[in-house]
């Protein structure tokens, strides 16, 4: 199972964009799209959306049932 940071990195290069093209088009910092594919833990969701909408994606509530 691919996680995020594999699949954005993936669609980067499927698309033929360098990490600065992505994050200018995305409209986030270079430094942002770098522990986004590094796999950083903590990152803004709408930042993450922002680079998914580029894609036709974007992340969204999980339902998660505690027992």
């Amino acid at each position: 199972m691919m996680n995020i940071s594999e699949h954005i990195k993936q669609k980067r290069k499927m698309n033929g964009l360098s990490q600065v093209e992505l994050a200018e088009r995305a409209g986030v910092g270079l430094r942002f799209v770098r522990d986004l594919e590094q796999g950083k833990q903590t990152l803004r969701m709408d930042k993450v959306n922002d680079v998914l909408y580029l894609f036709g994606e974007s992340l969204g509530p999980v339902e998660i049932d505690v027992v």
